[in-house]
């Protein structure tokens, strides 16, 4: 009977057991669902605020690009004053916001104390500065162009550039010294703000791009000729009156020289204002990684790269002297310029494999750092990279099903595929040496957090520590009781004579493990090598990038001018393609510097 008793008691403790574990895991499931759903709640206004402004900002583009698109049909309305004035308006708006901003930033300081150092690095903010002083010496040749024109024009076209460089001062102050900042004050308004600037400045290059690809179109009709394809006719709109002045034909003409450097401008500073909308109450703290410029061992890199654009800049100007003029100086032109990129391309991929093989030497693993700036990068390397890889499937497919080959698009063919392969691999070697680091760095970052870490070898910036400071006397009979730890007793008369051989020991518990000086040595050097070649071939990618967007930046662009590719899909299509293309691809060389650059610090 005392048995069953015994049992039931302990079936019911059991049973209240249980309904207590239960109930407790009851109760915390509860409290995380009542903490997830209050963060949630919490976090609701941000997100509802970050998708309804950027619907807004989509909307205003999309407005924009389809009054672009109705005035290139020569239609009554819209017309070119209204697009410019939409512009206008647009420009005048992100300019209140940018002053708005500048002065409350100064008076809520604390609300802008965070910073991501991943976003506007100083090289960037100082190739913004000097695309944006190009775009100044533009808006003046606009105003004097319609000072020459002012009696057939209308007010907008004078209009526009007096804001637009009004627009451009206040944007390159504004991006200079706030581009890092997280802001935490009036996030709403901001989002709103920014996301305006963004679509502002992305409806700008829009702009930028459709005029000059209508006055390559223009170009491009009158080279067909010489290639003996069809001429074919394209309106072109010009002022219906005089000039007053003898120098409208110059600006005329030096304006189209100078749109690469302000379409750079405009998809740069939208780039950098999106990181700083996506940056807008983010809690992430961003670390500060101070890195100093160092040119050193870099001089056969240096050499090649400026061989490689002395070269490149004589291509073009013979590409523009040749091209148009008869059908064999046509083809000669185009045949160098193939030959040519083609060949540097090769040693663009050459060079790109080898860094790449230099950076898998070391064992690499992903970042943990998380900016959205960083992100926005890859984003726009293997974006931009598919305007190429479109017009170079494009040309492949033309070459392979074309009735008849002249001899350049023979040259076409591995210029084309080389123009892929380029850019896939030095996409992956830009993302490899940006968003990887080496196991080291992160041992060194444990370190520093006071992890305990081994060292390969004795370095005399890793000395021994200091015994004396560690046990400034003898032990003696007093201090004999030690707590027992699991460790052996030593007698107290033992422990000096102990202590002191394992001082002189050269591997030692505190220190780190002693090895060859010659050894460690060669370890240097080996990292030294390295280095160095992954600076030779990042300085040489950077100055080939360079010299790679010059000649489509002003002028040189065979897609246009070889006409193989017309006569397969139509010219109508293809001039499309290429129209919304190539502007991807010329800022895909531009962007590319900007990485490399960046990879160099890094290295």
């Amino acid at each position: 009977m005392s048995g069953d008793m015994a049992k039931d008691n302990a079936s019911s403790q059991d049973t209240v057991s249980v309904k207590s574990e239960f109930s407790t895991s009851y109760q915390e499931k509860n409290s995380q669902e009542k903490n997830l759903n209050f963060n949630i709640r919490k976090n609701y206004p941000q997100k509802s605020s970050e998708v309804v402004s950027s619907q807004y900002g989509i909307n205003i583009f999309l407005a924009g690009l389809f009054l672009m698109f109705a005035g290139s049909l020569n239609i009554n309305r819209p017309t070119k004053r209204d697009i410019m004035c939409y512009l206008i308006v647009l420009m005048l708006l992100q300019l209140l916001w940018m002053l708005w901003y500048i002065l409350i930033s100064k008076r809520q300081a604390q609300y802008h104390n965070e910073k991501d150092f991943h976003a506007g690095a100083r090289w960037i903010r100082c190739g913004i500065a000097s695309f944006a002083g190009i775009s100044l010496i533009l808006d003046a040749l606009k105003l004097g162009y319609f000072l020459g024109y002012s009696d057939c024009l209308s007010v907008a076209e004078g209009v526009f550039p007096v804001t637009h460089a009004i627009h451009t001062i206040v944007q390159v102050i504004f991006l200079w010294f706030h581009s890092k900042d997280i802001i935490q004050s009036f996030k709403t308004l901001e989002r709103f703000g920014l996301i305006h600037s963004v679509f502002t400045n992305l409806l700008l290059w829009a702009s930028e791009v459709f005029t000059e690809s209508k006055h390559q179109l223009v170009e491009h009709m009158d080279r067909l000729s010489t290639l003996g394809f069809e001429n074919m006719t394209f309106e072109t709109s010009l002022p219906a009156c005089n000039c007053t002045t003898d120098v409208c034909r110059t600006f005329g003409k030096a304006i189209y020289y100078l749109y690469p450097f302000n379409i750079e401008y405009h998809i740069m500073s939208s780039a950098m204002l999106y990181v700083l909308w996506k940056n807008i109450g983010s809690t992430m703290r961003y670390r500060h990684e101070k890195s100093k410029i160092d040119l050193s061992g870099t001089s056969i890199g240096n050499a090649l790269g400026l061989c490689v654009l002395v070269a490149t800049i004589a291509v073009t100007v013979f590409y523009l002297l040749f091209i148009g003029k008869s059908k064999r100086n046509s083809e000669i032109a185009l045949a160098v310029y193939y030959l040519y990129c083609a060949a540097l391309l090769m040693a663009m991929c050459l060079a790109t494999t080898i860094g790449l093989l230099a950076s898998w030497i070391k064992t690499r693993i992903p970042s943990d750092v998380k900016s959205p700036a960083l992100k926005l990068d890859v984003e726009l390397l293997v974006g931009s990279a598919c305007g190429s890889w479109l017009m170079s499937w494009g040309s492949i497919l033309a070459i392979i099903y074309a009735d008849s080959h002249p001899v350049y698009t023979w040259y076409n063919l591995p210029y084309s595929i080389l123009v892929i392969i380029e850019k896939y691999v030095q996409n992956l070697f830009i993302i490899e040496c940006i968003h990887y680091v080496e196991e080291k760095a992160r041992e060194e970052d444990t370190q520093k957090e006071g992890r305990v870490s081994t060292l390969p070898c004795e370095s005399p910036f890793f000395p021994d520590p200091p015994f004396e400071l560690l046990y400034s006397e003898p032990f003696t009979a007093d201090n004999e009781k030690l707590p027992d730890m699991g460790i052996p007793k030593i007698p107290y008369e033992d422990i000096n004579a102990v202590l002191a051989d394992v001082k002189n020991e050269k591997n030692n518990f505190f220190g780190p493990p002693a090895c060859d000086p010659q050894t460690n040595a060669t370890n240097l050097k080996a990292l030294s090598v390295r280095r160095r070649i992954l600076r030779t071939i990042t300085v040489f990618l950077f100055l080939c990038n360079i010299s790679l967007w010059i000649p489509p930046a002003f002028g040189c662009r065979p897609q246009y001018d070889n006409g193989l590719e017309e006569t397969v899909f139509g010219f109508r299509p293809w001039i499309i393609l290429i129209d919304i293309a190539l502007p991807f691809s010329i800022f895909y060389r531009m962007h590319s510097v900007y990485s490399l650059f960046d990879v160099y610090i890094k290295i």
